[in-house]
């Protein structure tokens, strides 16, 4: 089986603003099921559907505030093999 892996990485600093546009672009790619991410290193289109898994993660410490969002989601369904459970109990 082959690797699909793609990966996409950006990191810069923005003003409040500027993530602010770039949140609202992300929720409009999860309605419209299409999200394109690219920068002069790369690009990755992505396409949620399907239940959506949401994690948000927050921290405060005395130098630095950070707040990680994840969503995720499965490309395509798995079919979960119905494998029957045997149970021996000892003498």
């Amino acid at each position: 089986m082959a690797d699909s892996k793609q990966n996409f990485r950006h990191e810069s600093l923005q003003d409040a603003k500027s993530i602010q546009d770039i949140l609202k672009s992300i929720t409009k790619g999860i309605a419209s099921g299409s999200i394109t991410l690219s920068d002069e290193d790369g690009e990755i289109v992505l396409e949620p559907k399907g239940l959506l898994n949401l994690m948000v993660k927050a921290r405060h410490d005395d130098q630095r505030d950070r707040i990680d969002i994840r969503i995720s989601w499965q490309t395509e369904e798995k079919e979960v093999e119905q494998k029957p459970l045997k149970v021996t109990v000892g003498k």
